[in-house]
């Protein structure tokens, strides 16, 4: 049996940009992958390459055995996508908005009622679903867009941060909806820069960097791979480099610590890895005492994705979104500086 989703050496440029390089998936049927990473990593250009809303330069794409570039209609019918900005007209009610996704997607029209009324229960809309979209919070637009990519009963859900921008309580809405999904046979794809949304529903992952994949498997898979707890510390409040640096020496002499990274970005902390040693915080404190340096805070964690990140990329997802975010303001600069020329 063919995978729901087979992606093999996809690459996507746009001019001097390389936005995917050589990414290979295989996503079977019934689970729910995830693909994640922060902003401008890849993500979406690979969703946009797998739901023919974009041509890749090179590489191959199949759903449930179909080739995606050369029969994209033929995906295009088994794939249900949910962008990341919801796209909804603010004068039309949501069951007009449902009745229009129908009617694009040429569903038989004896067919059109009973599945709008069935997208409306599951996704808890009944409440509002005649009111105008304008009206709706980002939580019940949310709900629609996924009732609208699911109108057509895709084999394969496809969705672009889904949960971006909601509250706490829509986030967990969707989570269970997506869990529903997953356990009546739909495949799921979500990308997501949210570690917490990824560790909770993921069956399994794939960590995308600079538009290549670093790392993929189970959750747990992943997280083994950093061989033991996590620990971080730091110096001072605002610890010097110098002092930072020497830490970093002591530490290095410690048997049972590795993988000593710097976080500038977090007031000069330091990141590593322990295993194989009780009472390691304490361990950690004396040693660095007797190079007289204080611990302004300590703390030790089970291994998390955004462990594997670090390990891989040696900066942390919030020091991807940070440099990205800085990258996107200079570009955004610099618009504005030649526009004023």
């Amino acid at each position: 049996m063919a995978p729901a989703v087979s992606i093999e050496h996809l690459k996507k440029s746009y001019g001097t940009i390389e936005a995917v390089n050589d990414v290979s998936l295989t996503i079977e049927s019934g689970e729910i992958f995830g693909l994640l990473g922060p902003n401008g990593a890849g993500k979406t250009t690979t969703i946009r390459c797998l739901c023919t809303l974009a041509n890749p330069d090179s590489g191959t794409i199949t759903v449930s055995g179909i080739d995606a570039i050369a029969n994209p209609r033929a995906v295009r019918r088994r794939l249900g996508y949910v962008a990341q900005e919801v796209a909804l007209d603010k004068i039309l009610t949501g069951r007009e908005m449902l009745e229009l996704q129908a009617a694009l997607y040429h569903l038989p029209r004896k067919t059109i009622p009973e599945r709008i009324a069935r997208a409306i229960e599951v996704l808890n809309l009944e409440e509002f679903i005649d009111r105008k979209t304008g009206a709706y919070s980002g939580g019940m637009r949310r709900r629609l867009d996924l009732a609208s990519g699911l109108l057509h009963q895709p084999d394969v859900l496809v969705l672009d941060e889904p949960t971006v921008g909601l509250d706490i309580d829509s986030r967990l809405a969707v989570w269970n909806f997506l869990r529903q999904l997953r356990d009546d046979g739909v495949t799921i794809v979500l990308t997501s820069h949210y570690l917490e949304e990824i560790d909770a529903l993921a069956d399994r992952v794939a960590i995308i960097d600079r538009g290549t994949i670093i790392a993929s498997g189970t959750p747990n898979e992943l997280k083994k791979t950093i061989g033991g707890d996590r620990v971080t510390l730091r110096i001072r409040e605002f610890t010097s480099d110098d002092e930072v640096k020497t830490a970093q020496t002591v530490l290095s002499n410690l048997s049972f610590v590795s993988d000593i990274v710097i976080n500038a970005a977090q007031g000069n902390s330091l990141n590593l890895v322990v295993s194989g040693q009780d009472n390691a915080l304490l361990a950690i404190q004396e040693a660095l005492r007797d190079r007289g340096l204080p611990t302004f805070s300590i703390a030790q964690a089970r291994p998390s994705l955004d462990d594997v990140y670090l390990a891989a990329t040696g900066k942390t997802l919030m020091d991807a979104e940070l440099a990205a975010a800085g990258t996107r303001d200079l570009k955004q600069e610099k618009k504005q500086e030649m526009a004023g020329k």
